[in-house]
């Protein structure tokens, strides 16, 4: 997909869209085969990403999918029940009015079934998933993902003391 078609439909601002760029990463499946993503992000981060997704190729760090969330009709609950991993969805929040650090593109969720969302109101997100630190994919505080990420300066939401956000990194 190119640019063009993994922002087409979006409500983000011109300023926003044409701060991102279309990153192509290898990664293993959690089949263990290889193959290569796609990824909207701000073009400030798109080194860091670079960086983290070759690392986590070269130790095997299983993800299911990774496909522009245009894919889903910009719809992050349907993006999440498919377990994909993405980053740039010019949206609020989940149960507020706040602009998500997604909406910039500084904001990236990996494996989001397998490391789900708990959110203020005792919802998990997305519906029916459950956090197994053992799960293929997991993301974990003694795990490789988290200490890439933040040795970049990431923030991780499995660190989060108001909600959990296990999929979560963002950097500002």
């Amino acid at each position: 997909m190119t640019l063009e078609d993994a922002l087409k439909g979006t409500e983000a601002p011109l300023e926003v869209r044409e701060s991102q760029i279309l990153l192509t990463v290898p990664f293993y499946s959690f089949e263990g085969i290889q193959k290569e993503g796609q990824l909207v992000v701000h073009r400030e981060l798109a080194k860091d990403l670079e960086e983290i997704f070759s690392e986590l190729f070269l130790m095997r760090f299983p993800i299911e999918k990774m496909i522009p969330i245009v894919a889903y009709d910009w719809d992050d609950l349907r993006s999440m029940e498919d377990n994909n991993t993405s980053s740039f969805n010019y949206r609020v929040i989940m149960q507020t009015d706040r602009l998500s650090n997604h909406s910039w593109g500084r904001a990236i969720d990996i494996n989001p079934r397998t490391n789900p969302y708990f959110a203020r109101d005792g919802k998990v997100y997305p519906e029916g998933a459950q956090y197994d630190t053992e799960a293929l994919g997991a993301v974990t505080a003694d795990g490789p993902v988290v200490p890439l990420f933040k040795k970049r300066g990431w923030d991780w939401g499995g660190d989060w003391t108001s909600v959990k956000d296990y999929q979560h990194f963002e950097k500002l």
